[in-house]
């Protein structure tokens, strides 16, 4: 069992920048895979960003790629979210994810992904 914990929400001007971290409760696999998703009010629950913890591989949805970018740090059991340029179709509640060590499937995919944490709300005001 992994208890993800989300922080660094908030509310921004379009055009601004949040870091939203995810802190794991003990240590991963190499093999493991942290996620982001994000759920606005009505729409469902939608990948956004993915890094492998062993190598460090990123995969971004297309509609962040180039404005958000995924990070972790191992030795923290962390990662992180740096959003910037952000757009009010940005807002929804943040949701960060990590598969089992032994996961199979894609990683664009929410039923791939095990453990989540709580999620955290983002609202970007125009």
């Amino acid at each position: 069992q992994v208890h993800l914990i989300e922080s660094g929400g908030g509310l921004v001007q379009a055009g601004g920048s949040l870091r939203l971290s995810c802190a794991a409760s003990r240590p991963t696999f190499r093999s493991q895979v942290m996620g982001w998703f994000r759920q606005a009010p009505g729409k469902e629950r939608e990948f956004v960003a993915a890094i492998t913890w062993g190598i460090g591989n990123t995969y971004y949805a297309d509609s962040v790629k180039g404005r958000f970018t995924i990070s972790r740090d191992n030795a923290k059991n962390t990662a992180y979210l740096q959003m910037d340029n952000l757009k009010p179709e940005d807002t929804a509640v943040y949701y960060c994810t990590t598969t089992r060590a032994d996961y199979g499937g894609s990683l664009y995919c929410r039923s791939t992904y095990t453990y989540w944490g709580q999620g955290t709300q983002v609202t970007v005001s125009s």
